[in-house]
């Protein structure tokens, strides 16, 4: 089989030719040549830059559109019409008519069946079986679209109903009638000063369909800054907006215990979604975050949609998100990195996660000597750090943007 070939050389040999370094080498005259040749798609573009025929003389004199139109029409109307060659008859029918064919009729055999081959034990225990045992053979086998959901139910309990088989007579089953959903009892107030408290059994708050006043959201927001319990809030259909966003994200970028947020069903738009989201950066503790269904943004738009991807892919500890994304490179490139960051804790649940060489955290210089462990205890601040059988001394330089940092023992 011989490969196909350009200019007599084989096409794989193009393959690593780049198009730009052929670009640079035309002339000016070759790339005009070459635009003819390429019919552009944009439909952005001026109708006269998408043309092949292009007019190089020089305009005689400024345009006047409405006596252009004017012109153009007076010359439709005194164009005399070209004469037919064969006058115009009504009702006259000259050629010949196009008559569809028929389409063919294919014949079929009522009588004809689908046969099995059966063993002789399978067609005699098929052949004088009861309806409701048929039933029963259904939902063994699968077929739930041959019978109600009495006659499935009653095959798995293994018990038989009267009336329930093929001829019998079809019952409608009666809806279940749910209870609404009890309204929320959460007083805000008490709430708002359980998490200026810190208070400990207050690790989840649900305000939804509660309808916050600003002052409460800012007194709600400030509490959270200080807060070291909560763990769990949710603000769907509060009423929340961008002024009163601006101020959550700044109580997310000082709190370090708030794991879920949810801000379902308000008035967030799509630059507060994004500033949102931001805000999860500065800590990475968040791992879901709920904000569609927003009054002023069912629709964030491209550009949005771009920014909360690009921070989506900086958060490692983020795993679900809940926003809408119109378009699907948003949507693929999130939903791969929160199935990387999933994977990722779930190694380090297991004790599979490769483990930091480093036994501290990084503090930055202008922090006090001082500091409390997790159990209260405290302890001094060293410039040496003990890892891995190493010593490291002095102070530590990330990067030329970073400023300086050293390491400090941590006491278990």
């Amino acid at each position: 089989m011989t490969s196909k070939k350009l200019y007599g050389k084989d096409l794989k040999e193009f393959d690593d030719v780049d198009v730009d370094d052929l670009l640079t080498q035309l002339s000016a005259e070759e790339l005009e040549i070459l635009s003819k040749e390429v019919d552009p798609d944009d439909r952005f573009m001026p109708p006269d830059q998408r043309t092949n025929y292009h007019c190089e003389r020089e305009p005689t004199g400024p345009v006047d559109r409405k006596q252009l139109i004017e012109h153009i029409n007076k010359i439709a109307l005194e164009t005399p019409d070209e004469p037919e060659n064969v006058p115009f008859v009504p009702g006259v029918v000259r050629g010949k008519k196009w008559i569809p064919p028929e389409a063919p009729v294919i014949a079929t055999r009522e009588d004809e069946g689908v046969s099995f081959n059966l063993e002789d034990e399978y067609e005699q225990a098929l052949g004088t079986a009861t309806e409701e045992e048929l039933v029963d053979l259904a939902a063994i086998l699968g077929f739930h679209s041959m019978m109600n959901q009495d006659q499935y139910h009653a095959s798995l309990l293994n018990k038989g109903k009267v009336g329930l088989g093929w001829d019998g007579v079809t019952k409608a089953s009666q809806p279940k009638a749910l209870p609404f959903e009890p309204p929320n009892t959460t007083d805000p107030e008490q709430s708002i000063l359980k998490v200026y408290d810190d208070d400990s059994k207050t690790i989840e708050l649900c305000f939804n369909n509660i309808n916050l006043t600003d002052d409460q959201f800012d007194r709600l927001f400030k509490a959270l800054e200080i807060n070291t319990r909560l763990e769990v809030l949710s603000l769907s259909n509060t009423g929340l907006t961008d002024r009163t966003a601006e101020k959550l994200a700044a109580a997310l970028e000082k709190n370090a215990t708030l794991r879920v947020i949810n801000i379902e069903t308000n008035q967030v738009s799509a630059n507060g979604i994004v500033r949102l989201v931001k805000s999860l950066l500065v800590q990475k503790n968040i791992e879901e975050f709920r904000a569609s269904n927003q009054l002023t943004a069912h629709v964030l738009g491209n550009k949005a949609e771009m920014d909360i991807t690009q921070c989506i892919e900086q958060n490692t500890t983020l795993m679900r998100v809940g926003l809408f994304f119109e378009f699907n490179d948003a949507r693929s490139r999130v939903a791969n990195h929160l199935q990387k960051n999933v994977d990722r804790n779930r190694l380090r649940r297991t004790g599979r996660a490769p483990r930091n060489l480093t036994a501290g955290y990084i503090l930055k210089k202008d922090t006090p000597n001082t500091k409390k462990s997790n159990t209260g205890q405290e302890f001094k601040i060293d410039s040496y750090c003990r890892t891995a059988g190493l010593v490291i001394a002095g102070y530590y330089h990330a990067s030329e943007a970073l400023t300086e940092m050293r390491f400090a023992t941590t006491i278990f």
